[in-house]
């Protein structure tokens, strides 16, 4: 079983190399989608894959690389195309 949810991720999550982090981790698992930094300082990502490998990245989130400090993670149903990859995309 497939899902796609759109994260939001908020505390110290720019300038620590989340995104990076994210980028690795998705494709680690085969997930499809992206990251990308907000004005607001938090952190958005598309997630799309096998049911189990989006709830592991979600829950990755929570703990992200080193020097991050991650205080919410919101996870929403989403029914965007998260396209054939995963990338980084310009600030929002």
């Amino acid at each position: 079983m497939s899902r796609t949810v759109k994260s939001r991720i908020r505390g110290r999550v720019q300038g620590v190399g989340f995104r990076a982090w994210v980028l690795g981790e998705a494709t680690r698992r085969g997930i499809r989608g992206w990251v990308r930094n907000r004005t607001d300082g938090s952190v958005e990502a598309l997630f799309s894959g096998p049911n189990e490998n989006v709830i592991e990245m979600m829950m990755g989130c929570y703990l992200g690389p080193p020097g991050s400090k991650v205080s919410e993670v919101i996870s929403d149903p989403c029914k965007d195309d998260p396209g054939d990859g995963f990338e980084i995309l310009p600030t929002a």
